[in-house]
């Protein structure tokens, strides 16, 4: 240890490139293959020809919704990245921020000419785990639309099924053939990803990660609604897009509501016990108190007197006055 504020370690940058940047690496690339290719064929779920939940019109595509989902995933990647970098700069900027940032991280030497910074060390870790969160809930959430194929609200007004034919004679005959539509296979297959809503998962957990990292975080004495105001703000945003997809007909309620779910747990995982609150690292303090008395020998602490032996004494010494 070069000093009280450095830290020298040789495993880091390793641990770093090696582990890390490989986990996040086939993170990156599996939800790749989900997304973007045919790797993971759809499930194909059976139906009633007459659903009334599955009769809304067809809203168009996905770009020609309220919130096209360019926007709405560069706001979901962008937002929290500009805010966690302003933050932290901001803090290590100010004297008064500065000193307790200091005080809960240590510089890391990992050589004789490589010095990582709290500040550097921070951004990474605030930013890497965001992003490795949520690219996780993208496969999260593909690989639920992939095994349950949950068809959406205008599934039927897509699949254009014979209803002369004898699959649709009887109303209560349940469909499991999946040759039966005859509309658009790609905008068919697109119609059986409803469960659970992928937008509804990254817009909230976003919005829970960056509210983690405001209240944790950012101290401000000046103003008290500051931050009540920018947390608030960001839930909204995420709960009116989800109620966007009930409302245009592209998710049930139950796949809006299982979307909140799945991304609030991915982001108070990753937040408490990954990153560990956004506090620092090192509770440098706390360890030395409870090591300096280990050293010790027993005959320097104080002694504390038991209640139970102060009520013995008094009545060793009533009982001596008796018999006296």
């Amino acid at each position: 240890m070069a000093s009280n504020n450095t830290l020298r370690s040789y495993s880091i940058i390793p641990c770093f490139i090696f582990v890390e940047l490989v986990i996040m690496s086939g993170t990156v690339l599996l939800a790749y293959y989900m997304e973007c290719t045919d790797l993971f064929s759809v499930h194909v779920q059976g139906f009633f020809c007459n659903d009334a939940d599955l009769m809304k019109p067809y809203p168009g595509t996905e770009e020609a919704s309220f919130i096209p989902p360019l926007i709405l995933y560069c706001v979901v990647a962008a937002a929290p990245t500009a805010i966690i970098f302003i933050g932290e700069v901001s803090m290590y900027v100010m004297k008064s921020t500065r000193e307790a940032l200091l005080a809960q991280e240590k510089t890391i030497v990992t050589g004789d000419c490589c010095y990582l910074n709290p500040l550097i060390r921070r951004i990474i870790r605030f930013i890497g785990v965001f992003a490795f969160g949520l690219f996780a809930t993208d496969i999260f959430v593909n690989a639920g639309q992939v095994v349950t194929g949950g068809l959406s609200p205008y599934f039927l007004s897509v699949c254009k099924p014979n209803y002369t034919g004898t699959e649709c004679r009887f109303n209560h005959q349940f469909i499991v053939n999946g040759n039966i539509c005859t509309g658009n296979p790609v905008i068919v297959e697109n119609a059986r990803r409803s469960f659970p809503s992928k937008d509804a998962s990254l817009s909230v957990y976003s919005a829970v990660y960056l509210t983690m990292y405001i209240t944790s975080t950012i101290k401000t004495k000046s103003s008290r609604l500051a931050k009540p105001v920018l947390c608030l703000g960001t839930l909204c945003s995420a709960f009116l897009t989800g109620l966007n997809r009930v409302s245009e007909y592209r998710n049930h309620c139950s796949d809006v509501v299982a979307g909140f779910i799945l991304g609030s747990a991915v982001a108070l995982f990753l937040g408490i016990c990954v990153v560990n609150n956004f506090k620092g690292v090192h509770s440098a303090t706390v360890k030395q108190k409870s090591e300096d008395y280990r050293g010790l020998p027993l005959m320097t602490f104080p002694r504390v007197e038991s209640p139970l032996e102060t009520l013995s004494a008094q009545n060793h010494s009533a009982s001596m006055t008796e018999v006296t």
